[in-house]
């Protein structure tokens, strides 16, 4: 092990105990929680980093063609991978995790001696560094791995650099977004193939046992779109009708139980619906180019999905629903307004959603937002995009609590919108970044 991260892994310990750490849990202050749980982080992601190397280098000692010199069967383990699940008390997965991150970050020698760099040398900055977990180092350099054969290696290594920066902070469902629309940008021509096998595959079954039906499916984004954009503004409506109701009035359905209702809810009105399903019935929020959608050439995003969608499925999309392209601001639609109205026209929340792409905050899908006035309305503030921004519920009403900030730099759907916390969560009130950006990768 080297000494940097012996030395890494000694200032994590300090901090945890300046922090706190050596206290009982339930004698800390809400502050010196938010500490202790920031210095666990880094500790774990820095012993993860020093333990990766030592994970690749048993797994390179127990190459399949060392036979019963392989390290790991000489311990009595079928390979190195159940060696260290074993070891360590993990999944084998991350044990897998493991031994991918350290050959990928390790630097390689060739035939003649000679010492190379990294394979992913970014990565291996941020997961030195204690940034980066093993876990989302594993799922950048998978990512990567998958699309190395089909993309210029400068653009390859200037996207890694953008991830490692980006990467550090973000949930795993961020991270997911993240890499998906990465993929998305890198690889376009194998976006249209991914998309073809996964309609080609869909399915929905339905059988009844024991009293109950159970309904199992699996469709593509194009088919699931407009489905889970139905079922969310349902659920959301649900949700909403919650906020203001007593103990004897609450809703106390959990969320899987609303989907199903809405689901039931949509199937009975169709059974007594005597129109054609054949104009547009529900609106499903795009960003896409006004060329991309005209040719059919390149990828688009839906609010609330991960996973980009081939333009070419945009446009047959576009056939049966309300798609809103992300080209808006033409003179026949107004954008901002003045104080003569005190609620965002829908107009309004459509460009707003293609700046924040949902909650500004959490990422929660369009569907379960509203808009909010930076600048109170109650103080004069103007009902104007520059004075607008997407949230859920429970963040809109933490934002109020709390006593967050926001602020926003710039104009249109390239803004840039931050968060300041408290100074009794933060005492130095670093902003933290909010909306679309967090997903959107420069190069």
């Amino acid at each position: 092990m080297e000494e940097n991260q012996l030395t890494g892994i000694a200032e994590a310990l300090d901090a945890l105990a300046a922090a706190g750490g050596g206290n009982a849990p339930g004698a800390l202050s809400p502050g010196e929680l938010v500490a202790v749980n920031q210095a666990f982080g880094a500790l774990r992601r820095r012993v993860e980093a020093a333990f990766a190397p030592v994970a690749a280098e048993i797994a390179r000692q127990s190459r399949v063609e060392l036979g019963k010199d392989s390290l790991a069967k000489k311990q009595g383990f079928r390979s190195p991978v159940t060696f260290i699940q074993a070891t360590t008390g993990s999944s084998i997965g991350d044990a897998v995790k493991l031994v991918q991150v350290g050959e990928a970050t390790a630097t390689r020698l060739t035939l003649t001696g000679k010492h190379l760099p990294a394979k992913h040398p970014h990565v291996a900055d941020g997961v030195r560094s204690g940034l980066l977990s093993v876990a989302t180092a594993s799922a950048i350099v998978s990512m990567l791995d998958r699309i190395e054969v089909r993309v210029d290696n400068s653009r390859l290594d200037a996207t890694e650099r953008e991830l490692a920066l980006m990467a550090p902070g973000l949930r795993a469902d961020e991270l997911a977004r993240l890499l998906a629309r990465a993929e998305a940008t890198l690889d376009p021509d194998g976006l249209e193939p991914r998309h073809e096998q996964a309609r080609a595959e869909r399915f929905l079954e339905i059988r009844e046992r024991d009293g109950r039906m159970r309904i199992t499916g699996e469709v593509d984004i194009e088919t699931g779109a407009p489905i889970k954009t139905v079922i969310d503004a349902m659920v959301t409506q649900a949700i909403r009708a919650n906020h203001d109701a007593d103990d004897a009035t609450r809703d106390q359905r959990s969320m899987k139980q609303m989907r199903a209702d809405a689901l039931a809810t949509l199937c009975r009105h169709a059974i007594g619906c005597d129109q054609l399903p054949t104009g547009p019935s529900t609106t499903v929020i795009v960003r896409v180019t006004l060329e991309e959608l005209q040719t059919g050439v390149g990828a688009a995003t839906i609010d609330g999905i991960d996973q980009p969608l081939p333009a070419r499925a945009l446009r047959r999309l576009a056939c049966d629903l309300q798609v809103i392209p992300w080209v808006m601001g033409s003179d026949s639609e107004i954008l901002d307004w003045g104080r003569d109205k005190r609620g965002f026209t829908r107009a309004q929340k459509l460009a707003l959603a293609l700046r924040d792409g949902g909650c500004a905050c959490c990422g929660a899908p369009v569907a379960w937002t509203e808009v909010h006035h930076i600048q109170w309305w109650s103080k004069n503030g103007p009902t104007d995009l520059s004075n607008g921004i997407l949230l859920c519920t429970a963040c809109h009403h933490r934002i109020h609590d709390d006593g967050w900030e926001i602020h926003i730099d710039g104009t249109g759907t390239d803004a840039k919108i931050w968060f300041i916390p408290p100074p009794w969560i933060d005492r130095n009130q670093t902003p933290r970044p909010g909306g679309r950006r967090r997903y959107t990768l420069a190069v």
